[in-house]
């Protein structure tokens, strides 16, 4: 196998970055791993540098609005036409996809214990166990949550998601991400997103890895606007990476699989895939570090809506109701006066699903451990536990920096369906509403 990465970054603006990487979100970029790979001036010129051919990919319609239009121009050692043989239907496993209303369960604020890792080898294809989902995956509204337990890298194996876009979250254990566009290596507490119709595979070069898995069935995630806060803080543009162009020349047997309509599909092909030699645009892979992340919060009273620690956005066709927004929990500072520090009491309209990567989550001590998962729905009640209410309500208010915590929510506008899976399995904590149980009436009219 030949690996080829890019002798430099054809890039305004990237020095210093971590070599292999190109520093921007949503930029255009461009970057080539042969010298005079890349044409120059135009698109799709009448005979390409190397015998290479000329292929777009878009992310969006064609005629999208400049400042919503994705598409990246790719220059491949074959166009994709040729990786697409005759597909075979193959077995999802517990890969679901919306909509999924496998399993009728009631209405209830459910937590799950971290899922034990398999004793048997299984690649990421085959690791993918879906939580819930939402929305409608053919009218591309919604998402689906996911957790990955991988215990073997995929070797002459790669995959693209028609369905969706992926975010990956790990939890336990790095991964490394072999794209078109270009390598990411990613650790717990980073992120990584493959676009929709991105070939990559994954591997694992210390070991198993855990983590959480969000397929964006809507509009691609994106910064959210800051409005008053201004041109600063949350997630920064420039601590977002893209990977400089790499690939594969092989001539060996390579299986190709494809989520198409929530079916799974592979093809057999002579060679890898993972053949594009140059490229330029702005639909591409991109890791982030969310310790990178600059929140802000009440430096005076009460706690602000969560929405202030937003780190991306997936925008539905109604201005400010997300199809997903990705929110993080990290290490803060929390200073406001007379105020109930954590999270109150609130019914949503919104549902939320949440993971802990590490540390412990405020709101809830005890019960929620890192690689576990709590699912409150949209309009369920929620907030903080017994003893988490008795510390918040008797504390002393003195400035208390949060450490070695980071929490995430994938919260969406649907209502989160549970698969028969997450319905099933023995982590699933069937005691998890007795958490409340201690919250008893506290009411006295004569004591204002």
């Amino acid at each position: 196998m030949n690996i080829n990465t890019a002798p430099k970054v054809m890039s305004h603006g990237s020095h210093g970055v971590t070599p292999g990487y190109m520093s921007g979100f949503g930029n255009s970029f461009e970057t080539e791993a042969l010298p005079g790979a890349l044409p120059i001036g135009r698109n799709s010129p009448q005979n390409c540098a190397y015998g290479l051919y000329a292929e777009q990919l878009s992310g969006s319609p064609f005629t999208a609005p400049r400042g919503t239009n994705e598409r990246s121009w790719l220059y491949r050692i074959r166009p994709s036409v040729k990786h697409s043989g005759r597909f075979t239907k193959v077995d999802a496993k517990y890969w679901r996809t919306a909509p999924c209303t496998e399993y009728d369960m009631p209405i209830a604020q459910l937590r799950w214990d971290p899922l034990p890792m398999p004793k048997e080898e299984q690649t990421f294809l085959q690791s993918v166990y879906t939580m819930t989902t939402a929305g409608d995956a053919n009218t591309q509204a919604g998402m689906a949550a996911h957790i990955y337990l991988i215990t073997k890298s995929m070797v002459d194996q790669n995959f693209y998601n028609a369905d969706g876009e992926l975010m990956f979250v790990p939890q336990d254990g790095n991964i490394h991400l072999v794209t078109e566009f270009g390598i990411i290596d990613i650790e717990p507490g980073e992120i990584a997103v493959i676009p929709r119709g991105v070939k990559f595979r994954v591997e694992i070069p210390g070991g198993p890895a855990r983590g959480y898995l969000c397929e964006n069935y809507g509009g691609a995630f994106t910064l959210p606007e800051r409005g008053p806060i201004g041109a600063n803080c949350l997630a920064n543009s420039r601590d977002f990476l893209t990977p400089v162009a790499a690939y594969e020349d092989k001539e060996t047997p390579t299986e190709l699989y494809v989520k198409w309509g929530g079916s799974l599909f592979v093809t057999r092909l002579p060679y890898s895939p993972i053949d594009v030699v140059a490229w330029h645009g702005n639909y591409a892979p991109y890791k982030y570090d969310l310790r990178t992340f600059s929140p802000i919060g009440a430096i005076g009273f009460d706690h602000p809506d969560p929405s202030i620690f937003t780190v991306l956005t997936s925008p539905s066709e109604t201005a400010g109701t997300a199809n997903i927004d990705f929110v993080i929990f990290p290490e803060r500072w929390m200073v406001a006066e007379n105020t109930f520090r954590p999270p109150w009491y609130h019914m949503n309209i919104m549902s939320e699903f949440m993971g802990l990567l590490y540390g412990a989550y405020d709101a809830k001590p005890h019960g929620f451990v890192p690689g576990g998962i709590s699912l409150h729905n949209m309009m369920l009640p929620h907030g903080p536990d017994r003893e988490a209410f008795d510390h918040a309500s008797n504390g002393e208010l003195k400035p208390v920096k949060l450490t070695g915590t980071m929490a995430f929510m994938f919260e969406t506008r649907f209502p989160q369906r549970v698969t028969q899976f997450a319905a099933t399995t023995s982590a699933l904590q069937d005691d998890y509403a007795d958490c409340w149980q201690g919250l008893e009436r506290r009411f006295d009219p004569s004591k204002p």
